[in-house]
C-alpha cells in the first residue's frame, strides 16, 4: 500500500489565518452534536406517552445519539486525520441533517432508537475533528489553552440551550420538531467550515487501522448496551453478556494496539499519567453533568410537575455558570496545574450532587437551579484542565486521538453514566411501585399486564391511571413517590462516582511542580502547519 510522504510547512505563528472566523465554524459545527445529545431526553415524557414504552426503551431513546457518537469518534477520528478533517467535518454535517429529519418522522420508538443513533453516528463524523482542528491551528501555549477553554464552554452551553429550545418546541408542538432543532445551525456551520476552514491540516499519512476502528465501535456499543440494560427489570442476563462481550472486545482491542504498525490508539501515549488520567477523570465529570440532566429532567416533570418548558429554564444557571467559568478555568490550569484545577472542578461536582440529593416534590427552584449552577462550574473546571492535558500529550499529527478522547469524555461518559443512572431510575421505579402493589388490597385483582405496565415508567402508569378513574390519584401519587426513590438513588450512585473519580485524580497525577518538569522532558511536538490549504 502506498503511503503518502508528503510534509506540511510549518506555521509560524500562534493562530491560524482568519482565526476568528475559522473558530466560530468550529464552534457551530461543535454545537450542533451538543444540541442533538440532549433534546431526546427533554422529550422523553411525551414520547413514552405516545408510543407507551417502557423506561428501559425511553433511556434507550434518550442515550441513543450518545451511544453512536461513543461507537465512532474514536476510528472516525481517525479516518478524518489521515483522508482529510475538513471533508469529514462537511460529511457528518450534512448526514446530521438527514438523520436529524429521520428521527423527527420516526413512527415508532424502535425507529427513533434506530434514527437517534444515525444522528449520533453523523456527529461522530463531525465532532472529533474540532477539536483536533484547533490543537492541528493554534500553537501549544496560553492561545490553545484558551481556544480550548472557549471550545469547551460553548460546547457545553449548547447542550443547555438544546435542553431550554426543546421545552419551547415541546410547548408550542409535537416532540416530532424537537429533533428539527440542531438544523439550522448545521446548516450555518456547513457554510462556515466550507469558508473559513482550511483543508489538509497537519494530516498523518500512515494507514488507518480498520480492524482496530471495528474492534473499539462494538467493545463501546457493547459496554453502553449492557450497562443500560443490566440493571433494568428483566435485563440482567442479556446486559451481563454484553458486558462481558464488551471486556472481550476490550481487551482484543488492547492487543490489536500493541501489536499494530500503525495503531488506532497509540498505547504509548495513552500510557502517560498526564493522558489517561485526566481522560478518565473528565469522562466522570461530563458522566455527572449527562446524569444528572437526564434524571433531574424526568424528576422536574414527572414529581415537581415542571412544563417541559420550565424544565429547560430550570437549568439555565448551567449555562451562566459555564460561560461565567470559561476564562477562570483556562487561568487555573495555568496557575495550579491539571490536577488542582481537576480537583477544584471536583469539589463543585460533589456538592451539585449532594444537593440534588435534597430536592422533593415540592422543593424551592432556588435548589434547583443552585445544583446545576454547581455543576456547570464543576464541568467546566474539570473539561477545561483534562483537554488541556490530552492535547499537550499527543503529538500534532495524532491530534485526532486526542480530540477522539476528548468526545469520549463527552459521549461515552454522558451515554455510561446517563445508561447507568437510567437504569438505576428505571430498576428503583419498578422496585418500589411493585411493593406498593403488593401492599395494596386490590392487589389480586390487577392483571399480570396491568402490573407490568405500572412497573414499565411513569409514562406507562400515567396510561394505567386513565384506564382506572377511581384509582387515578392514589396510582400517580405512588409512581411519583416511586420515582422520587429511583431518582435519590441514581443521584447517590452520581455523588460516589464523582467522588472516586476525584480520589484518582489527587492521588494519580503530580501537581504543577512536576507536571511542568514532565512537560520540559518531553520529546518537542511536531510542527503544524497547511498541506495543499485552500
Amino acid at each position: 500500500m502506498d503511503v503518502a510522504t508528503e510534509t506540511p510547512e510549518a506555521s509560524t505563528t500562534d493562530a491560524p489565518p482568519r482565526a476568528r472566523g475559522t473558530l466560530v465554524a468550529l464552534l457551530f459545527a461543535a454545537a450542533v452534536c451538543n444540541i442533538n445529545t440532549v433534546v431526546a431526553g427533554i422529550a422523553v415524557p411525551d414520547i413514552g406517552e405516545q408510543f407507551g414504552a417502557s423506561q428501559t426503551a425511553l433511556n434507550l431513546v434518550a442515550l441513543a445519539t450518545g451511544l453512536g457518537l461513543s461507537i465512532s469518534v474514536l476510528y472516525l477520528g481517525a479516518v478524518a486525520d489521515r483522508y482529510g478533517r475538513k471533508q469529514m467535518l462537511l460529511i457528518g454535517i450534512a448526514s446530521t441533517l438527514a438523520a436529524s429529519t429521520l428521527s423527527s418522522l420516526s413512527a415508532s420508538v424502535e425507529m427513533l432508537i434506530v434514527a437517534q443513533v444515525l444522528v449520533g453516528l453523523a456527529g461522530g463524523m463531525a465532532f472529533p475533528t474540532t477539536l483536533s482542528l484547533i490543537t492541528a491551528l493554534w500553537a501549544k501555549g496560553p492561545g490553545r489553552t484558551g481556544v480550548i477553554a472557549i471550545w469547551s464552554s460553548v460546547s457545553s452551553m449548547a447542550t443547555i440551550a438544546g435542553a431550554i429550545l426543546a421545552g419551547l418546541v415541546l410547548v408550542l408542538t409535537s416532540w416530532n420538531w424537537v429533533f428539527m432543532l440542531s438544523t439550522p445551525i448545521a446548516a450555518i456551520a456547513f457554510v462556515l467550515v466550507l469558508r473559513f476552514v482550511p483543508s489538509h491540516i497537519a494530516e498523518s499519512n500512515t494507514p488507518v487501522d480498520h480492524l482496530g476502528g471495528v474492534l473499539s465501535a462494538t467493545a463501546l456499543g457493547a459496554l453502553v448496551l449492557g450497562v443500560s440494560i443490566v440493571f433494568a427489570p428483566g435485563g440482567a442476563t442479556i446486559g451481563v453478556v454484553l458486558l462481558a462481550a464488551a471486556a472481550l472486545l476490550l481487551l482484543l482491542f488492547g492487543l490489536r494496539q500493541a501489536r499494530a504498525s500503525f495503531p488506532l490508539f497509540d498505547l504509548s501515549v495513552a500510557k502517560q499519567r498526564l493522558f489517561w488520567l485526566p481522560a478518565v477523570g473528565g469522562l466522570i465529570a461530563v458522566g455527572s453533568l449527562s446524569g444528572a440532566m437526564f434524571v433531574g429532567e424526568q424528576f422536574m416533570q414527572s414529581v415537581m410537575g415542571y412544563s417541559p418548558l420550565q424544565t429547560g429554564l430550570a437549568v439555565i444557571p448551567a449555562a451562566v455558570s459555564l460561560m461565567l467559568a470559561a476564562p477562570l478555568s483556562a487561568r487555573a490550569v495555568g496557575r495550579f496545574g491539571t490536577r488542582d484545577t481537576m480537583l477544584l472542578g471536583y469539589a463543585f461536582l460533589l456538592t451539585a450532587m449532594l444537593s440534588m440529593l435534597l430536592w422533593r416534590e415540592h422543593s424551592p427552584y432556588p435548589l434547583v437551579g443552585f445544583g446545576f449552577f454547581m455543576i456547570g462550574i464543576g464541568v467546566t473546571f474539570v473539561m477545561t484542565a483534562s483537554r488541556r492535558a490530552l492535547t499537550s500529550s499527543t503529538p500534532v499529527r495524532r491530534a485526532g486521538m486526542a480530540s477522539a478522547t476528548s468526545d469520549l469524555q463527552n459521549d461515552l461518559g454522558g451515554s455510561v453514566m446517563q445508561a447507568l443512572l437510567g437504569a438505576v431510575l428505571a430498576s428503583g421505579f419498578a422496585a418500589v411501585i411493585a411493593g406498593k402493589i403488593a401492599a395494596s388490597p386490590d392487589a389480586a385483582s390487577l392483571s399480570a399486564e396491568v402490573t407490568r405496565a405500572l412497573q414499565s415508567s411513569f409514562a406507562s402508569a400515567e396510561h394505567v391511571a386513565q384506564q382506572y378513574p377511581h384509582y387515578t390519584q392514589e396510582i400517580l401519587d405512588g409512581a411519583r413517590a416511586s420515582l422520587l426513590d429511583g431518582s435519590l438513588l441514581a443521584f447517590v450512585i452520581g455523588a460516589a462516582v464523582t467522588l472516586i473519580g476525584a480520589a484518582a485524580i489527587r492521588f494519580g497525577l503530580p501537581n504543577r511542580e512536576v507536571e511542568r518538569r514532565l512537560a520540559e522532558e518531553r520529546p518537542e511536538e511536531e510542527p503544524t502547519g497547511l498541506r495543499d490549504s485552500e
